[in-house]
């Protein structure tokens, strides 16, 4: 590990609750993992439909960001639902969610998106951005999901300047200013 100051309580390590994986152990973390279980144990999803930390680089104004994609749920063969944690507002987060689905894939758009801080969320319709539910509850369960594929839009993934958009928006809105002044999340450090 890096020997970077860190603004996150550190724990040790945890297992985590879908690969087993060892992760590092702090609060956000643990609410991540809370999340996780919810998706499995309530929401009725297998673990292997669920992909977790997926990334997004960007580098734009010499400033480069990794915008981070807590879950990927999946069925019938697609991705059709990203989960974004954060603590705070959810509604700082919506704009960013949005771009993240829609550039996630270079094949085809991500229609759903959610953001959730662990105690409330938001379901986002990514091809317009308009929040179609709140509440934890509005994270769609496994079979609520299956009604709710056959009428989802998996658009064609953008390229160009389009994408370029997207990545700049989550550029701009994922680069993490910590208590030091500097930019956290730095390759290596342990919660990064």
């Amino acid at each position: 590990m890096a020997d970077v100051p860190s603004h996150h309580l550190i724990y040790g390590k945890l297992a985590d609750f879908l690969t087993g994986e060892p992760l590092v152990d702090t609060d956000d973390e643990r609410i991540r993992q809370e999340i996780a279980r919810m998706l499995v144990k309530e929401r009725g999803y297998a673990r292997d439909e669920i992909v977790p930390r997926l990334k997004i680089e960007t580098m734009f104004n010499h400033t480069f960001v990794v915008s981070k994609i807590d879950f990927a749920v999946r069925l019938a063969g697609r991705i059709f639902l990203i989960i974004r944690y954060g603590p705070g507002s959810l509604v700082t987060r919506e704009r960013p969610a949005v771009a993240a689905a829609r550039v996630l894939l270079p094949e085809y758009r991500i229609p759903l998106a959610a953001v959730t801080n662990g105690r409330d969320a938001e379901l986002l319709d990514t091809s317009g951005g308009k929040v179609l539910a709140r509440g934890m509850e509005a994270i769609p369960a496994r079979d609520e999901a299956e009604r709710m594929l056959p009428g989802l839009e998996f658009l064609p993934g953008l390229s160009g300047e389009r994408a370029e958009r997207e990545k700049r928006i989550l550029n701009a809105f994922d680069l993490e200013i910590c208590c030091a002044g500097g930019p956290c999340a730095l390759p290596g450090a342990p919660e990064g």
